[in-house]
């Protein structure tokens, strides 16, 4: 993992999820990702109500996984939070979108994914520490861990939203099935 001042040590573990928790969530965010072509980039604006205001973020980020995870997805990310002019510029440049709405139910942050990858629910947890990461237990509403999955990666499911109809449509069945998710 790249040593660096500006990059910060991210912890997550993902999993795929049947329905949705009963209760109301924390938070609502409607997000935007551009994974630009060609890098480990991704621009991303979300919109949303957190803690009764509303909030617009715009942000330019790139993840870089670790090598050797543990018990997780652990790598480093490094941000930078764009004006409307900033963003506005650098969404122009080639790359898949992916769209989705995010679902606060702490500790668990999930995702509603529309167009082609409409079904596809993930909920996500991040961690302070290793420790922390290995000792989670997932709600009940979880239904298999994805961390490890490649296929789950919002590059890779940039990639086959952008896929032409039908295609983006078996495209994420077979991911599903190949993980044992039933499909509604």
């Amino acid at each position: 993992m790249p040593n660096s001042k500006y990059a910060l040590i991210e912890r997550e573990r993902r999993f795929l999820v049947r329905d949705l928790p009963s209760d109301e969530p924390w938070a609502r965010k409607a997000i935007t990702d551009l994974y630009v072509e060609g890098t480990r980039v991704r621009l991303r604006r979300s919109v949303g109500v957190v803690d009764g205001q509303n909030e617009v973020l715009q942000k330019l980020t790139q993840k870089v996984p670790d090598s050797n995870p543990v018990g997780g997805r652990r790598g480093t990310i490094t941000t930078m939070y764009l004006s409307d002019a900033e963003y506005e510029r650098m969404a122009k440049l080639p790359g898949r979108r992916l769209t989705k709405h995010r679902l606060s139910f702490p500790p668990m942050g999930v995702d509603v994914f529309d167009g082609p990858l409409r079904g596809l629910v993930i909920a996500e947890a991040e961690f302070s520490d290793d420790d922390e990461m290995l000792q989670f237990v997932a709600p009940s509403w979880c239904e298999v861990e994805i961390t490890e999955h490649f296929g789950f990666t919002g590059g890779n499911l940039a990639r086959i939203a952008a896929l032409d109809g039908t295609a983006a449509v078996d495209a994420l069945a077979e991911l599903l099935r190949s993980m044992g998710h039933r499909t509604k």
